[in-house]
């Protein structure tokens, strides 16, 4: 009985890896309404303009109180912000979990004047391009980032027509 269990542990992290797991969960706060199987079909083209491949990829919805919490605990920042990416990629496979802010994308939606949903998609993608290599804190590369996000929501605003 015990290898039976452990040939089901070692088969379901197989699948994990070779295949594309992409969850939606949330901690303190509801879930956003989107079409999770157009989302995901979505980050799919994105990482493979980028030459990768979608393995495992978990987003938690949160509120501030809760991504301040992850910020203080895994990063040692004491600030609030819109996404925390842990990744765990694997050579051209792209893993991780991301934590996203609604109360901060709902804020910064009206500080920059999008609306609510464009903003969120901004930040689902935000963590995907982290993944696949694009950075946002030297000097010029918050204008690459903000350039491959505007690339992504147009294949997004594309997907299904």
């Amino acid at each position: 009985m015990v290898c039976v269990y452990l040939f089901y542990v070692i088969f379901v992290c197989y699948i994990r890896i070779i295949m594309s797991v992409i969850n939606f969960t949330t901690q303190k706060t509801e879930m956003p309404s989107f079409q999770e199987s157009e989302i995901g079909a979505w980050i799919e083209k994105v990482a493979d303009s980028f030459n990768r491949k979608v393995g495992a990829l978990t987003y938690i919805f949160c509120n501030d109180e809760r991504i301040l919490e992850v910020n203080r605990e895994f990063l040692q920042h004491d600030y609030y912000t819109d996404i925390i990416t842990f990744d765990y990629s694997n050579k051209r496979r792209i893993s991780g979990d991301m934590f996203i802010s609604l109360d901060t994308v709902r804020s910064n939606a009206e500080l920059f004047g999008r609306t609510y949903d464009e903003e969120l998609m901004r930040v689902i993608i935000h963590g995907v391009l982290h993944l696949c290599g694009i950075n946002d804190k030297g000097e010029g590369e918050r204008e690459i980032m903000e350039r491959h996000e505007n690339e992504a929501l147009a294949i997004l605003g594309n997907i299904g027509q």
